[in-house]
């Protein structure tokens, strides 16, 4: 792993360490982020699952009673029973903060607590399959608005998790790894400049003792002269 290119001093490595204390933090925090999304991601994941198959299969019932209630109705007719519902839905779409992904939330009301408004249609003239086929829709319906918000949720939180995963693992394997060497870098070269600093100082010491020595023998040897 290549080191920083920066100067190595003392301030440095300060700032080169406190760098790597946040950067371990982030890298925790954002591990733990992951995991998070990753639970919630695939608790959701399991309920699609289930809730697709439940929409599905009543998707396929209404379908095969809708085809036998078009072999025994004309197509006029069946426009007019449907022409106008007697039943509405109205969907407010609010939003909900999830580990700071923002996936929608789906709010249904509906016009009329009634159940029998979705018949839009009176019985005498009409096929009991068209009724079951229409049943069924009615009954899958707030299944399938779960259905969509739990994809929009999917979708969302998969790329947060991917983010995520790349930004956990560019600290891991990268910033952490970088600052570690810098730092190792930084001290060996701040200790080695220590020793060479050490190492002039007691070559200056041992100079200067010798020149204290070789004066104090001249000096000695200037006195024995005199007398």
């Amino acid at each position: 792993m290549a080191v920083l290119n920066v100067n190595p001093t003392r301030m440095e490595l300060t700032k080169l360490k406190k760098k790597l204390l946040t950067a371990r933090r982030g890298h925790k925090l954002l591990k733990d982020k992951r995991d998070e999304l990753m639970r919630r991601f695939l608790e959701l994941v399991r309920e699609n699952k289930k809730l697709r198959r439940s929409v599905e299969a009543g998707i396929t019932e209404a379908n095969s009673h809708m085809s036998l209630a078009r072999s025994v109705m004309s197509d006029k007719a069946l426009d007019v029973a449907l022409m106008l519902p007697s039943q509405s839905v109205t969907l407010e779409v609010k939003e909900k903060n999830v580990m700071s992904v923002i996936i929608p939330n789906y709010e249904m009301s509906f016009k009329t607590a009634d159940e029998n408004d979705i018949y839009s249609y009176g019985f005498e003239s009409t096929s009991a399959d068209l009724d079951v086929a229409v049943k069924s829709l009615s009954d899958i319906f707030p299944a399938m608005m779960r259905l969509a918000e739990i994809e929009k949720s999917c979708m969302l939180m998969a790329a947060e998790i991917e983010k995520t995963r790349r930004r956990v693992n560019a600290l891991e394997h990268i910033m952490i790894p970088q600052y570690e060497e810098t730092i190792k870098y930084i001290t060996m070269k701040l200790d080695e400049n220590e020793r060479s600093s050490t190492t002039r100082l007691m070559k200056i010491k041992d100079s200067m003792v010798r020149q204290n020595i070789e004066a104090q023998r001249a000096a000695d040897a200037k006195g024995q002269i005199a007398v």
